[in-house]
Parts: C-alpha cells; structure tokens; sequence
C-alpha cells in the first residue's frame, strides 16, 4: 500500500481577482517556505507475527528494501504521468529524500507516518578522485560557453537508462534503437571520432540485434536474449560517450 500526504508550508494567500496582482518586492527576501511530500510504503501482504520478528526484521533492512520502495513510488509516479499527460512529472531518486526510514507499527499508525519502531537511513556517501567530480564541470563550461555541444544521442540514452533502471524493458529496447541510431550517425563527424572508432565499430555490429529487440517489445514483454542485448549495448553506448568526454578534454 503506497500513502502519500502533503506535509504543508504556510500558506501565502493571493488577492483574488480576474488580474494577476503585483506587489513591491523586497530587496533581499527571505526564501519562501514551500510544502513537502511524504510517501508511505506499506507492506500489507507480509504482516509481522511479533515484535521480536518486526524488530529483526528492522534490524537487517537498509538500502535494498528503500531502494525497492523508490521504485515503487516511481511506478506510481509514472502511471500519474500517463493518466495525467504530464511530461514534466520526473521520477523520484534516492538522494532527493530529505529524510529516509525504515519502520514498523500498527495500520492507522504507519498511515499517518508515525510508527512503533524506525530508524533512519543515512545515504552512502561515495567518494571520487577529483578529477572525476571537476569534469563534468569542466564539459559543462564548455557547452555552456559554445565550446562543446551536447548530443542527441546523449540524451537518449539517458532516456534508455532509466527506463531501464525503472523496469521499463520495452520502453528501454525501443528507446534504444533511437538512440543507437543517432550514436551512429553523429559521433563519425564529432572531433573524437578517431579515437572512437574501434568502439563505433562495435556498436554498429550490434545493430542488427538491438532491432531485432526493438521489434520483439513492439509484440510484448522481452525474452532473457533480448534483454540482455539492451542491457549490454546500451552499457557500450554509454561508454563510448564517456570515452569521447575523455577524448575532448
């Protein structure tokens, strides 16, 4: 079961009128207090016998059992945007949580988002060599100011990841042609083109295959083989455009 509430900020009331209304502003305002959303995922179908089963339970639960919670929430999210026609609804990630916890209690208790027992989760920091946290900055300087532009293909495949990362196979296999495509067809004309080609080579030997699963999700749900093709190349896509990010610097 999935319960989301509004955890509400101030309200700021606005004059009423068929016009806008228009206000003096202050030189230096103070940020403005906005509202919080708070999801609840209740597992109804696995209830705990006792407290000492809820409190081993808690006791070994940690970022799988949220993470499976996150993709839930996402599910939901996504039907919202279809049903909704939204196309700026974007999926939750993890590190946007402002608070994150496990917990047990009683129906109406955990509903409300209060509980019997809970702890909170604190997010794995992960730490990388400088010199991989400065250049995506550094790319993003350059694409900013002119001196690099960013690819069709770049954002496809992103489409392709996440659609990937959320279950979306057939979304993920057909995205992936595109983006597949759209690889080959600007990265021989790019500035790093030779020091990609052994790489180009190989992303056009998959083609074929990669199509032959684009074909199989228009039909219905993938089977293992044409999975693990998308799962495959569009890893090597991805690599290709690290390389080539490499390559520019």
């Amino acid at each position: 079961m999935l319960v989301l509430s509004t955890l509400g900020a101030p309200e700021r009331r606005r004059l009423l009128g068929r016009r806008a209304q228009r206000r003096e502003a202050e030189p230096q305002p103070e940020p403005e207090p906005v509202a919080t959303g708070r999801g609840t995922l209740i597992d109804v179908a696995t209830p705990l016998a006792s407290s000492r089963e809820a409190d081993a339970w808690l006791a070994g639960a940690g970022e799988d059992e949220l993470q499976r919670d996150v993709r839930i929430l996402n599910w939901a999210l996504y039907c919202f945007r279809l049903v909704t026609a939204d196309s700026y609804r974007a999926p939750f990630a993890r590190d946007q949580a402002l608070v994150a916890r496990l917990g047990y209690g009683m129906g109406e208790e955990v509903a409300d988002g209060m509980w019997t027992r809970a702890r909170e989760l604190v997010e794995p920091v992960h730490r990388q060599r400088r010199v991989k946290v400065l250049a995506p900055q550094a790319r993003l300087a350059a694409v900013l100011a002119g001196r690099d532009r960013p690819l069709v293909c770049e954002e496809l495949v992103l489409r392709t990841r996440l659609d990937l990362d959320q279950g979306r196979e057939r979304e993920a296999a057909l995205q992936l042609l595109i983006a597949l495509d759209a690889a080959l067809a600007e990265l021989p004309g790019d500035p790093s083109a030779a020091a990609l080609a052994e790489r180009l080579d190989e992303l056009r030997a998959e083609r074929d295959r990669v199509a032959e699963a684009a074909q199989a999700a228009l039909a219905g749900p993938l089977e293992a083989p044409e999975r693990e093709t998308v799962e495959f190349v569009t890893g090597r896509l991805e690599a290709v455009l690290r390389a080539r990010s490499v390559a520019a610097r």
